[in-house]
């Protein structure tokens, strides 16, 4: 940061002025906001306002003029902008601001939620979003805005974000497009999206970390986010990027053009005006890991989880720690859980498990099974991956039944899994019962990962799994003799999430402890030779 960038510099500066200096300081200042009605602070502010990526995200600590740059970025450098924040209501704060840049509420609609005004003879459209409830993007659904911000969107769900922003033109050739996102650290587990998502700079595993406003390159393929080395646009050729291809023989939607990311840390110490409030005294008395999250902008500090949450975060993070890959043998394969997937973007997964070693998920995007041919097509896929006649578990609701129902065809050793079947199970310690079997092998998972485990297990270190696994939410219900624990069902959890749990519902079931069909049939035999006398007509 150069001298002038840096507000204690500042600061300093001002302190030794004259009040001579201080007079054409003042006058400069005034001249400019008489031409400006908002400017940037100079430091980490401007840097995010200047920058020059698609996406940026901005924040870390409190305090640090996230607000205040979105306000300011809607009302001089864009003419329509959509503000989202989790709750409707969370708007107040931007509309103040507005106000105060504005100097008047003058052409805010409060019913419609939305602002236009003029500034530098410009009209200016602002529109103001809640997404609390899980289908709240919908209404701003085909919405055209040059600016989508989202204030705090560590509150936000990831897929609302991401639907709502594919939005982000103008048909205005010259109007500069871009995404803003704001945000502290995330306090549960439900806001750590935002750190894969700017994973170069706020992942401290990333393996090719990224400074603070340097620009990187993505785009998704097959639903998932994929990191291109420069925006050069490809075409996908057996899989894999093609750089060097004739745009004539390519439809537009077959050319995939990388987008730029960056994120740009904000301290509380940047903003000139809290640095002279005492806010971070404030701050600096909070407890940690708050502490380092909202005075420090640490992203890597404790997260608190959900009080519902089945499985605590910190049992998934030493459980993935645990693992590690078996190139030289993984042993015999114990076990398989399948979560079927027939067209759409659902994943169809296969999750093998060797003992308590959880080896790499098998993930096929759900439109490569066609409808016709699902059972068997789906089948195939199981019996690809399948060793050492481990038994598989499928589930058995949707298209499940029919690739259930060719691997029995085929002999092979399969059980279905119906989650909303009843269980007349208790959890290890006999406090609990079970609404149905889902709720069943949830608990069941965080046993085996629970800590005091004698044989603990290893999973693949993979966030989507992460973020599955941490997802499974309970609730106590009354049962006919003990309490029994009721999870969210699927389609709560895909409403939630904004995607199927597959991952994490492929896991369970591979969780699932069923002696093979071979190891049976030698126990049967073992109990007929034992109970077998050869003397036995002799005593007649």
């Amino acid at each position: 940061m150069t001298p002038l960038a840096d507000p204690a510099y500042l600061e300093a500066m001002w302190e030794i002025a004259t009040p001579e200096e201080r007079d054409e300081i003042r006058r400069l200042l005034d001249n400019d906001l008489s031409h400006h009605i908002w400017r940037a602070q100079v430091g980490r502010q401007s840097e995010a306002a200047d920058n020059l990526a698609f996406i940026t995200g901005y924040g870390g600590s409190a305090g640090g003029g996230k607000t205040d740059l979105i306000a300011g970025l809607a009302l001089t450098e864009h003419q329509r902008s959509a503000i989202f924040r989790h709750e409707k209501a969370q708007t107040e704060g931007i509309i103040q601001r507005l106000a105060e840049i504005i100097g008047s509420h003058d052409g805010y609609n409060s019913q419609k939620s939305f602002w236009r005004t003029t500034v530098s003879n410009v009209p200016r459209l602002i529109e103001l979003f809640g997404l609390a409830n899980a289908d709240d993007h919908q209404k701003a659904q085909g919405r055209a805005h040059d600016l989508k911000a989202y204030d705090e969107v560590t509150e936000q769900r990831e897929f609302q974000v991401r639907f709502t922003m594919g939005w982000t033109r103008s048909s205005d050739p010259t109007q500069r497009c871009r995404v803003l996102m704001t945000m502290n650290p995330p306090t549960t587990a439900a806001g750590r999206w935002v750190i894969p998502f700017f994973g170069p700079w706020l992942d401290d595993k990333h393996p090719n970390p990224a400074k603070p406003g340097e620009l990187r390159w993505f785009t998704t393929i097959k639903g998932k986010d994929v990191e291109c080395d420069d925006n050069r646009p490809f075409v996908l050729f057996r899989g894999e990027p093609l750089y060097d291809f004739d745009p004539t023989e390519f439809s537009p939607e077959k050319v995939i053009q990388p987008t730029s990311r960056t994120f740009i840390p904000s301290r509380t110490r940047d903003n000139y005006f809290y640095v002279r409030s005492g806010y971070i005294q404030t701050l600096q008395a909070l407890p940690e890991p708050l502490r380092s999250q909202m005075l420090e902008g640490d992203f890597n500090a404790g997260v608190e989880d959900d009080e519902w949450q089945v499985i605590p975060t910190t049992w998934v993070d030493e459980a993935m720690a645990r693992w590690e890959p078996r190139p030289n043998g993984k042993g015999p394969m114990d076990s398989m859980g399948v979560d079927v997937a027939c067209g759409g973007s659902d994943n169809f997964v296969i999750s093998p498990r060797h003992g308590t070693w959880f080896d790499e998920l098998v993930l096929i995007p759900g439109y490569e099974i066609p409808q016709k041919t699902a059972g068997r097509v789906g089948a195939s896929k199981v019996m690809l991956h399948r060793r050492d006649r481990a038994p598989v578990h499928v589930d058995l609701i949707g298209w499940g039944l029919t690739v259930y129902n060719v691997l029995v065809e085929d002999e092979v050793q399969v059980i279905g899994v119906n989650s909303s079947r009843a269980s007349t199970a208790t959890t290890s310690d006999g406090q609990f019962g079970f609404f149905n079997l889902r709720a069943e092998l949830a608990w069941r998972m965080r046993e085996a990962l629970d800590p005091m485990n004698p044989s603990p297990i290893a999973l693949p270190p993979r966030p989507s799994l992460k973020a599955d696994l941490c997802a499974y939410k309970w609730k106590p219900v009354k049962g006919s003799k003990k309490t029994l624990i009721q999870v969210l069902s699927k389609d709560d959890m895909k409403a939630e999430l904004g995607r199927s749990p597959d991952e994490g519902d492929a896991v369970l079931m591979a969780n699932i402890e069923t002696m093979k069909t071979e190891t049976v049939e030698a126990l049967a035999q073992a109990m007929t030779r034992k109970s077998y006398d050869p003397y036995a007509d002799l005593n007649r």
